[in-house]
């Protein structure tokens, strides 16, 4: 049963939230969103309002967001195995097809129609505008030095052109944008969310990076929640193998963003209702969040 908050406890909460508004005001959030916040239905319509509301007090939230359940949904109904390497898809040409047909299509255009239901001004993207998203062909490495593994039209970014973005947050629009990137012959690319929203924090410099994921946070060994880390504990945790799998992109990717000038990057669990606003409006926190030093 829902506990029954009374209107002095709801002004309460709202003037704890002053603060983080005050600090945050024209500041830029970038937030990767995927995982179960992207499938179930409260969750969605809560991830909408949260994005709405950071926009309207003031924030510029940039929303790049995943599709993984999505596409294997798809891949599964035309009759294609997904396949994963060190947590990278393997994206051959019918992949490809579908990556864009899920990402750029059905889902950014679903994510945009959440926000703009709840009065936003949401924008979709993906990088092909404007080739925005300059990327080149990735490898990766295998079990000897010389070793490179292929894994099709799977991108690594070269540069990101803020400009478009930037342009539209100016003019109070929330960019919603799609992972796909661009070579030099205008071949599309399939890129890591978690990459892109990295690597997209760092050019727009944004003071939060926030990704959202299916877990409470980055754990241990032992399964705890680690809620603080720096660049030198990271490493060790890439050393004893406790970060591994899925969470490669995902940590290193934080971890870029840390080191080059993004004030702080949060690992968040989306299976939380409201974890955006819980993170960026109040002290609890809901996840884990990494620092440079």
């Amino acid at each position: 049963m829902t506990a029954v908050i009374t209107p002095q406890q709801k002004a309460e909460i709202l003037s704890e939230a002053l603060p983080y508004i005050q600090s945050f005001f024209g500041k830029t959030i970038v937030i990767k969103y995927g995982g179960n916040a992207m499938i179930d239905e409260e969750l969605k319509e809560g991830f909408a309002q949260d994005v709405v509301l950071l926009k309207l007090v003031g924030m510029d939230p940039v929303v790049v967001h995943g599709g993984g359940p999505q596409i294997n949904d798809l891949l599964d109904r035309i009759g294609k195995k997904g396949e994963f390497i060190q947590g990278m898809r393997v994206t051959d040409a019918e992949t490809m097809d579908v990556v864009e047909m899920v990402l750029g299509g059905h889902v950014n255009k679903e994510i945009v129609s959440l926000i703009n239901k709840h009065g936003g001004k949401a924008v979709g993207l993906t990088g092909q505008d404007g080739h925005f998203i300059k990327a080149h062909k990735m490898f990766l490495k295998g079990a000897g030095d010389d070793d490179l593994i292929d894994i099709g039209q799977v991108g690594e970014i070269d540069s990101i052109d803020p400009t478009l973005v930037q342009h539209l947050d100016r003019e109070d629009f929330i960019p919603v944008i799609a992972p796909i990137g661009v070579d030099k012959e205008g071949e599309s690319l399939n890129i890591n969310a978690d990459l892109v929203a990295g690597k997209l924090a760092e050019t727009l410099k944004a003071e939060k990076l926030i990704l959202m994921t299916n877990t409470p946070g980055v754990l241990d060994k032992q399964g705890n929640l680690l809620t603080g880390l720096t660049a030198q504990s990271i490493d060790a945790l890439f050393a004893d193998g406790t970060i591994s799998g899925g969470m490669l992109p995902k940590i290193s990717s934080a971890l870029d963003a840390a080191k080059n000038g993004v004030n702080s990057v949060h690992i968040i669990d989306g299976r939380v209702k409201h974890a955006l606003l819980l993170e960026v409006l109040t002290s609890q926190g809901v996840g884990t969040m990494i620092r440079a030093a």
